[in-house]
């Protein structure tokens, strides 16, 4: 039987490749796409004509097809929408803010429209908004998060069962046995981040895809809960914020050191010690950087050998 979602986006395999800031552009994006998933060009790290060199790009690397994550609460938001109908990119994922204002400017610009939720409310609301497909995300993914800390394997099931729209499973999916998992849970594909950003292709400064190759289990932590959720790894910058919370520091004083351009500052320019490295719990199973395609390749293999063990299972 035909898998729904690569029916959908007309890709070969049921991989989506997420798109995360300072890590998704054009050449990561065009990678797994050829490789037979679904690329995603990252835009919340993006000003808005940077956004349409990295389309014309990707459109010049791959004749797949592939898509742009969008943040909705990204404050030149109608300059993003607009280049994305200008350049006819036929697949849009939203995140962080309400799918209601641009879902139906999409699909009216025939755009497919998936939507990233952490919770059942918010699932529903999605779907109620017309959106194609709900990708569902665990609180082990990295980066922004939500609130209610609930894990990709509680998250699946219960929104599956809401739902009648397809889903896609997305947080601490970094391996063909975890796909497997989770679409035995009731997803029809995957959304893999952090496993992407340890590649030749993701825009990540190296250093910073060294760091996830030491991490360990407890290496990174979901903080400032009180501004917006947020899933990294810990280093001298986690420490000062640390330090504000042993302090009883204000919602003021978090802001304040947290400033602008952390992300920026650790992931893309490699600053270890004063930059935020955001990645998932799934950083500590990743142990080598490697290219896109042989990420696509290996979770395939696997997915296939795992599944068979199964069946065997009397």
């Amino acid at each position: 039987m035909e898998n729904p979602i690569c029916k959908l986006f007309n890709i070969q395999y049921p991989i989506i490749q997420a798109g995360m800031v300072w890590a998704s552009g054009w050449r990561l994006a065009s990678a797994v796409s050829n490789a037979g998933g679904l690329g995603l060009i990252g835009s919340g790290s993006m000003y808005p004509e940077v956004l349409r060199e990295h389309i014309q790009k990707c459109k010049g690397a791959t004749q797949k097809p592939f898509g742009v994550n969008v943040p909705l609460l990204y404050p030149d938001i109608d300059k993003l929408m607009k280049i994305i109908v200008e350049e006819k990119v036929p697949i849009v994922f939203t995140a962080a803010g309400n799918p209601r204002l641009w879902t139906s400017y999409l699909k009216d610009n025939n755009c497919t429209v998936a939507h990233v939720v952490s919770s059942v409310k918010f699932a529903l609301k999605a779907e109620e908004c017309g959106v194609d497909v709900i990708v569902a995300e665990g609180f082990e993914a990295g980066g922004h998060n939500g609130r209610e800390e609930t894990t990709t394997m509680t998250l699946i099931p219960l929104i599956k069962k809401s739902i009648n729209i397809p889903l896609i499973a997305a947080g601490g999916i970094a391996s063909g046995e975890a796909m497997l998992a989770a679409m035995a849970l009731g997803a029809k594909a995957v959304q893999v981040g952090s496993r992407f950003v340890a590649t030749p292709e993701a825009s990540s400064h190296p250093n910073f895809k060294e760091e996830i190759l030491k991490a360990e289990q407890g290496s990174t932590i979901l903080t400032l809960k009180e501004l917006t959720p947020v899933r990294l790894l810990k280093n001298p910058f986690y420490d000062k914020i640390l330090s504000l919370y042993k302090q009883g520091s204000s919602k003021e004083e978090l802001k304040e050191i947290l400033g602008r351009g952390r992300a920026k500052k650790g992931m893309f320019e490699g600053d270890l010690v004063e930059g935020e490295l955001e990645i998932g719990q799934v950083s500590a199973q990743i142990d080598r950087v490697i290219p896109a395609k042989e990420i696509i390749e290996e979770f395939i293999r696997t997915y296939n050998e795992e599944l068979k063990k199964l069946r065997e299972i009397n």
